[in-house]
């Protein structure tokens, strides 16, 4: 088969590459379609290789290296404005508009969806509360344009298989279709088992709102105590900086050795993030390290409760601060929380996969 990836765009390497990087080594001789390619070349190599993409016209726009976003409402042209017309099967990895792409009936298109267009749908009033005008009329207008478009263009996708139960209820409500669930795949094999753990907690992320790092650290000023280390950089990382109490170390970014031996030695780490599927945490698991997050999310199905951690059942303060008491009291194996990860490891994203699309095929 001539087989085609669409991506929504190429800007850094996060959990959506991750995937896209283990469908590429699937699928080798693929040809990869994206709005803008603006990777590093640091991150070029572990994400595509030597392969290099087709960009649609967003990529040649001004200034659109450093604010290919600004162009928002031009990304459903440009997403079919890219030309798959002579592949059989179209993939594409799907969080925004990719799953757009113009297709015709001899085709099979798979859509691998993080999820639904985001700033569309469940976080349209975040988006878009606090924007003064005329900029709240003109974003209004733009995500109302986007979401019609989103809902309009579902049933170009063949089959939607989605990174967690979560997204796959987000795919029934929003586009009335059924998803199948592969979980992401997750390099567990980076992240080694450590069973000698220190005395400090660890939260590691992009430091940007919807992450609530702030929360966290808010919640570990309520507990002088304890020790918390944040990694991560971002647009919050002064205002996060700024709040942190004595016993919280902010670090900003860090290398990925220094992040990788924070996670392996964290007595536990901290999540209060709503996330799609959320990669971080399943890292952190597969040190054996034990995590306590949120309970709704993708978190709620990677974090097994009193097993593999502690859940919370609010994005506050008081949630957090209970949370970290209750797993002061109880005891955690760190092979058992290191078994629960390997459920999400590389190799099982390869074969469900996989299997997916042979079974996808023989059933036409």
């Amino acid at each position: 088969m001539k087989i085609a990836i669409v991506h929504d765009w190429l800007v850094t390497d996060a959990g959506a590459e991750k995937v896209l990087a283990e469908l590429i080594a699937l699928y080798p001789h693929a040809d990869l379609f994206t709005l803008v390619d603006f990777l590093k070349e640091a991150d070029r190599k572990r994400i595509v290789g030597d392969k290099k993409a087709v960009t649609s016209f967003v990529q040649k726009l001004p200034f659109a290296k450093n604010y290919f976003r600004h162009y928002l409402p031009l990304f459903p042209k440009a997403i079919e404005s890219l030309d798959v017309s002579v592949y059989d099967l179209v993939i594409s990895s799907s969080w925004a508009v990719a799953k757009g792409v113009k297709t015709t009936k001899a085709q099979m298109h798979i859509c691998y969806c993080h999820t639904p267009v985001r700033y569309a749908w469940d976080l349209y009033d975040e988006y878009t509360q606090g924007l003064r005008q005329p900029k709240k009329i003109a974003v209004e207008a733009t995500l109302r344009y986007l979401r019609r478009w989103d809902a309009a263009t579902a049933d170009r996708v063949d089959a939607f298989v989605a990174n967690s139960y979560f997204v796959a209820e987000r795919i029934r409500r929003i586009y009335k279709r059924e998803a199948a669930v592969i979980y992401p795949p997750v390099d567990t094999e980076a992240f080694a088992l450590c069973t000698q753990k220190d005395d400090f907690y660890l939260t590691a992320s992009r430091l940007v709102p919807y992450k609530k790092t702030k929360l966290i650290v808010e919640a570990f000023n309520a507990m002088p105590d304890k020790k918390l280390v944040v990694i991560g950089a971002g647009e919050e990382y002064e205002a996060i900086r700024g709040i942190a109490g004595p016993n919280v170390s902010v670090l900003g970014y860090q290398p990925r050795e220094v992040l990788v031996g924070s996670m392996r030695r964290a007595k536990a780490f901290v999540y209060a993030a709503l996330e799609d599927f959320g990669i971080v945490p399943v890292e952190a698991m597969a040190c054996g390290t034990p995590v306590i997050a949120l309970d709704r999310g993708g978190t709620a199905e990677t974090v097994e409760d009193g097993v593999c951690g502690v859940h919370f059942s609010k994005q506050d303060v008081s949630s957090i601060v209970e949370a970290v008491r209750r797993f002061e009291t109880m005891h955690f194996d760190p092979a058992m929380i290191r078994s629960q990860a390997e459920r999400f490891a590389k190799a099982r994203f390869v074969d469900h996969f996989c299997n997916f699309v042979k079974d996808w095929k023989t059933g036409l």
